[in-house]
């Protein structure tokens, strides 16, 4: 995010015209066709504009023509997934029963746009042959902490004791047990209005720590955490309830929708866990997130797990090169499929590292991954930066892996 991205807030943590809504039949989602193929994949973020739309108050026809700009970008690029997203912080990108309209459409929260952008993509993609993945974000209502600014329908507002300000945002309280059936519902209604590839999520579970403030859950601790031997482990169970009851909830509402997280890539450190991986991160996903990535590959809650790995081949404290067998050692003997984030995003920024600077690191990566069997494909972030392509290293990766198919 311009003010910094869920990417690099991650990566400076680990190294201290109008559309039609598409129903259930309308367009038939290509999953059983797409299930065997590598997943090549890019991610349209649109919490505060990042990639898409460009900025908020564009009229309908604009909002269009930009997204169609990226699908057709995704074909051109011999991509075969977009991870769109479309719930990024308690709103939506379709007409929602639950949640208001996104201000990242139109500015005003609650505005109808005037089209039916998540129903659009479906359609648009299917045509293309391209997957349409579906990307929430499960507990960040606002990027500020004041209710006031969320319009007055809002479910933050009329239940102002599901919410906790922490570190300049808003979060639903995961530890309430309406809340997961709330957010559940929610993101439900989009599985049911469209025929969704997957419903994906990102690596914002419990938020990331931030030095000096308490997320107070207190209240919440008091009423449900017996019988758990410390606060972690209750928020533990908080988030391992939400990922298999979802999980459970999309294959009975759509068979064929897939459900795949996407972590931060370090579940924990073998310093403090031999299980984990050979990384010195500043974060943890199972402790600080409260987030057991590796656990819910190894009990095959969730379909596909895509660890954002945002780092280069070599670095000391999270070596690309390190955590890509970890994680293939993870899926071994599950059915859970195994794609890579990769930061495209990265290539060619003089802020980063030299190998970041050489159009072939990221090549690299999808060169060393295929001698890891249970990678199936990589994920891309983020969608202007494949149109951008900075220094070339998004055709590299094209003209060395994605010349056939």
């Amino acid at each position: 995010m311009r003010h910094m991205s869920r990417r690099a807030f991650a990566l400076a943590a680990a190294t201290v015209a109008a559309g039609l809504t598409v129903t259930g039949d309308a367009v038939a989602a290509p999953a059983a066709r797409h299930r065997e193929r590598e997943l090549r994949g890019m991610w349209v973020a649109t919490v505060v504009n990042i990639d898409w739309p460009s900025k908020p108050g564009l009229t309908a026809a604009q909002q269009r023509a930009e997204l169609i700009a990226y699908l057709d970008e995704a074909v051109r690029r011999r991509l075969n997934a977009v991870v769109l997203q479309v719930r990024p912080t308690a709103d939506a990108f379709w007409p929602s029963r639950f949640e208001p309209w996104s201000e990242y459409l139109t500015g005003t929260q609650g505005k109808d746009p005037g089209w039916d952008p998540l129903g659009t993509a479906v359609r648009e993609a299917h045509r293309r042959g391209l997957e349409l993945h579906a990307w929430f974000n499960p507990f960040r209502i606002a990027m500020h902490t004041d209710p006031g600014r969320l319009i007055p329908s809002h479910p933050a507002r009329q239940h102002p004791d599901w919410v906790v300000p922490y570190g300049g945002k808003l979060y639903y309280n995961p530890g309430l047990p309406e809340v997961r059936r709330f957010m559940q519902d929610a993101m439900l209604d989009a599985v049911r209005r469209y025929p969704l590839d997957a419903v994906h999520w990102d690596d914002y579970f419990y938020p990331y720590p931030v030095a000096g403030q308490n997320f107070d859950d207190d209240d919440a601790f008091a009423r449900y955490g017996g019988g758990f031997p410390d606060r972690a482990s209750w928020r533990r169970d908080n988030i391992d309830r939400m990922v298999r009851e979802m999980g459970v909830r999309v294959k009975k509402v759509r068979r064929r929708t897939r459900f795949g997280i996407s972590p931060f890539g370090v579940w924990r450190n073998a310093a403090t866990d031999p299980a984990g991986s050979d990384t010195r991160a500043g974060v943890q996903t199972y402790d600080d997130l409260h987030a057991d990535t590796r656990g819910w590959v190894r009990k095959g809650w969730i379909d596909y797990i895509c660890p954002q790995l945002y780092w280069h081949i070599g670095l000391a404290a999270a070596d690309y090169a390190k955590l890509v067998p970890w994680w293939d050692e993870v899926a071994r003997g599950t059915n859970v499929r195994l794609y890579v984030g990769e930061a495209l995003y990265k290539a060619g920024d003089p802020a980063q590292p030299a190998p970041w600077q050489d159009p072939a690191e990221l090549s690299r990566h999808l060169t060393f991954a295929k001698g890891y069997p249970r990678v199936r494909g990589h994920v891309f972030y983020s969608a202007k930066h494949v149109v951008a392509d900075r220094i070339g290293a998004m055709q590299r990766v094209v003209d060395d892996h994605y010349r056939a198919g």
